[in-house]
């Protein structure tokens, strides 16, 4: 109830999209009426937009990529010796090498994907960006996805993006994330649910602070999934 001792209690939690959907749907009903936890929501807005910020930014080292790319091609000619065939696959706009070692390097928006030998391969999609400013990539490997932004334009004052999954024409779902950029406009996203054969579409909303249950506003991000089999 407004006023109470614990009222503001579940702010944060509402903030960071931590409640569950009913504690959620709960809590925005009692902000219609409680300006404390409306004070308490506006102040905790700020401290969400910082969070991306808090992670030190690295910046890779010098020839790293050139050096990831001729140990795998030491280890392809290796392979070559011991009569075991390697297959290596270009797939999308970056380079996925199929060979003995795997790596996934992200630092100051350079991303390095190499294959695994076992068969695991990235796919790499460049999704749509509407309405705002910056790229987007989402790159799924083994039902595992990543969505990399970057120079993206931060939400607006009091809110956050959100991440949604949608199979065919059905309703899209929350995917359980939302996120901010840092001051350069980028961010790299796990996506905690998998992202399976049934998924056509990972999209992208500006959302109130805390998230939603159905998307508000229209999709500033879309990424269009073909085939994962």
């Amino acid at each position: 109830m407004p006023g109470t001792p614990d009222c503001g209690a579940d702010a944060a939690a509402y903030v960071l999209g931590a409640l569950e959907p009913e504690e959620a749907e709960l809590f925005r009903s009692h902000l219609d009426q409680c300006a404390v936890c409306r004070d308490e929501v506006e102040s905790f807005g700020g401290v969400v937009q910082a969070l991306p910020l808090a992670a030190h930014q690295y910046e890779p080292p010098r020839g790293l990529k050139r050096r990831v790319l001729q140990e795998v091609q030491r280890e392809q000619a290796v392979a070559a010796r011991e009569g075991v065939r390697r297959r290596r696959t270009w797939r999308g706009p970056r380079q996925l090498l199929a060979g003995g070692a795997a790596a996934l390097v992200a630092a100051g928006g350079v991303v390095t994907a190499i294959e695994l030998s076992a068969g695991v391969a990235a796919t790499v999609v460049t999704a749509q960006v509407s309405g705002i400013a910056g790229s987007a990539q989402l790159r799924v490997t083994g039902g595992h996805g990543e969505l990399v932004v970057r120079h993206l334009t931060p939400p607006k004052h009091g809110h956050v993006y959100e991440v949604w999954l949608q199979s065919g024409k059905a309703e899209p779902v929350p995917a359980s994330v939302l996120f901010g950029v840092n001051s350069s406009g980028d961010a790299d996203i796990g996506i905690p649910k998998s992202i399976h054969r049934g998924i056509s579409k990972v999209m992208v909303t500006q959302e109130p602070l805390g998230g939603r249950p159905r998307p508000t506003t229209t999709p500033v991000i879309v990424a269009r999934i073909g085939d994962l089999s």
